[in-house]
């Protein structure tokens, strides 16, 4: 497999990072409140499938770039636990690129 196919998943798997994390920010900090505040109930539905399907497309990028970069397990609950914490995927970016 080509180096650039690889570094094509990591930058898909870094994008989706980044998307998700803000994702979870964004359901926490406004879709949440609207939601139990105002009772905007549409904010938190909306966001969180938004959420949903970027949290599936991390993990399954997240086993790609495990395959062809042979991380170590560590690495993969590290990067896994990130997707959990907010902010943890930007944490994981800046990893990311400093291993690059």
């Amino acid at each position: 497999m080509s180096a650039t196919f690889t570094n094509q998943n990591l930058n898909r798997f870094r994008v989706i990072a980044l998307l998700e994390g803000v994702s979870y920010l964004f359901l926490l900090c406004i879709a949440m409140p609207l939601k139990y505040k105002f009772g905007f109930e549409a904010a938190v539905k909306y966001t969180g499938w938004a959420h949903g399907i970027l949290f599936i497309a991390y993990i399954v990028l997240l086993l790609i770039v495990w395959k062809q970069y042979n991380w170590t397990f560590k690495k993969v609950v590290f990067a896994f636990m990130a997707s959990l914490l907010p902010f943890g995927t930007f944490v994981l970016d800046k990893q990311l690129r400093e291993n690059k």
